[in-house]
């Protein structure tokens, strides 16, 4: 396996905003006058925004215009950008800064392939905008994961082909996502969620550039 190429996720892979993501949602649904758990939010994990708002929607048993529907993700996304704009280093999870670094010491090319619209301002605020050869996100692309999109782009951006690729995901949408473009992946949580993953890891706290090979 010649491994060229890295992309990762952005939510629950380089930081935990999913917090704030449930936070966000949590308090729309409420506006509504319903409740929406943390067991609903697993639903929502590598999915666009808007096919969140359809979800939390249906669970609220609420339906609504088009255009009531542009403005509350709207207005759930300004909720979200006050939350994460406090953002800082901090949030960046562990192992992650220390594997971005040994990649570039080995060459490899580096890219964010996110579903997020806000994924450029979170990599500002956590100040690793620089460790990224390409950045992909939810303002470049048209189909949510598990299509293959955003990581087909991040490879054509880098100049690679798919099988040199290695997708780093911590959600089922996004590792069907990484398989559905032909590329290894590595999914970062639980094995009973990710196991369709080629391998799964709790994090990069762990070595595994030996289990992968990149060198």
């Amino acid at each position: 396996m010649e491994i060229r190429g890295c992309i990762f996720d952005l939510d629950g892979v380089i930081v935990d905003t999913a917090k704030y993501h449930y936070l966000a949602w949590k308090r729309l649904a409420n506006t509504l006058s319903f409740d929406f758990s943390e067991v609903h939010n697993e639903q929502l994990k590598g999915v666009s925004r808007m096919r969140s708002l359809d979800i939390i929607l249906q669970l609220g048993n609420v339906e609504l215009s088009e255009e009531e529907k542009l403005r509350l993700a709207a207005e759930k996304n300004q909720w979200y950008l006050e939350y994460i704009l406090q953002m800082d280093e901090s949030e960046i999870l562990p192992g992650v800064t220390d594997f971005l670094e040994e990649l570039r010491r080995k060459d490899v090319r580096i890219a964010l392939g996110s579903a997020s619209k806000n994924a450029q301002t979170i990599l500002e605020k956590i100040n690793l905008s620089s460790s990224f050869d390409v950045i992909v996100d939810g303002n470049m692309v048209e189909k949510a994961k598990p299509d293959p999109e955003v990581f087909i782009i991040g490879a054509e951006l880098m100049r690679l082909e798919p099988h040199q690729c290695i997708v780093f995901e911590d959600a089922q949408a996004g590792v069907a996502a990484a398989l559905n473009a032909g590329m290894y992946c590595v999914g970062i949580g639980e094995e009973d969620v990710l196991g369709n993953a080629h391998i799964v890891i709790p994090g990069f706290q762990e070595s595994i550039f030996l289990r992968l090979r990149i060198s």
